[in-house]
């Protein structure tokens, strides 16, 4: 499992270095709340998505509900040539640590 990084590192790559915050919940879980900013891909739907959403040069950060998606996410994220992929746990670590 992947290690799991502050809220306060993950905000200051999406100010510093454009990070690109990624929710990998499904999108009803999603729908009940997100981070401000933060677009849907749900971690099933990663290797079919994540080429046409998100930009390969820049970070990625995941979360989801207890960063279990979002360590798979990240794993995924990997394999497909995403170098720069950050897990965050949750919208609370990520929103208050």
């Amino acid at each position: 499992m992947s290690s799991i990084i502050k809220g306060s590192h993950a905000r200051a790559m999406v100010e510093e270095q454009n990070a690109q915050l990624v929710d990998v919940r499904n999108p009803q879980e999603f729908s009940n709340g997100a981070v401000p900013g933060a677009i849907n891909i749900p971690v099933n739907m990663i290797p079919n998505l994540a080429s046409q959403h998100l930009d390969n040069s820049k970070p990625v950060i995941v979360y989801c509900v207890s960063g279990g998606r979002s360590a798979q996410a990240q794993m995924i994220l990997n394999s497909m040539g995403f170098n720069d992929v950050h897990n965050v746990g949750n919208a609370q670590n990520y929103l208050n640590n």
